[in-house]
């Protein structure tokens, strides 16, 4: 069996806007075991939900890009707006300009360029899981994204 890799992220703000915490967790899975290879976590005193998603798999990529590991990924969200908008929507949103269907600008449009971009080097399979769900790798980022809200409050 081959080496795999796996992407776990969250993010999430206790008030929306406010305080806001992301988290990812890296996995790489040989034929003899499935480790962590990176972990990290942050968070910011005034933002969104989704712009923390975003940040989430953002930092992952990141981190991945200074790794000495395989290109080809899966990333695991809860969030449908990071899993819709990466693998669906920003084709839509860049041929029109970066603009809604309703002609409105793309919100968190600096975000999207920028994980567009890093989504670039990497051949990537976006998954979304049900978050809060038993799945050991979501509950470790959505603990440590409640972590980090935690440390700015």
């Amino acid at each position: 069996m081959e080496t795999a890799l796996g992407i776990y992220t969250d993010g999430g703000c206790s008030g929306n806007p406010g305080p806001g915490g992301w988290a990812y967790v890296i996995l790489l899975q040989t034929f003899q075991e499935l480790k962590i290879i990176a972990q990290d976590k942050g968070g910011v005193t005034e933002t969104t939900n989704n712009k923390m998603e975003l940040t989430a798999v953002i930092e992952a990529l990141r981190k991945l890009k200074t790794m000495d590991v395989p290109r080809q990924v899966t990333v695991y969200t809860d969030s449908q707006y990071v899993q819709k908008g990466i693998s669906e929507w920003i084709k839509t949103w860049k041929k029109n300009s970066w603009k809604t269907s309703d002609k409105k600008p793309v919100k968190n449009q600096e975000l999207w360029i920028e994980l567009d971009t890093l989504a670039g080097d990497f051949t990537i399979t976006w998954q979304w899981i049900k978050g809060h769900a038993g799945n050991k790798y979501n509950e470790l980022c959505d603990q440590m994204t409640q972590e980090a809200i935690a440390s700015i409050l």
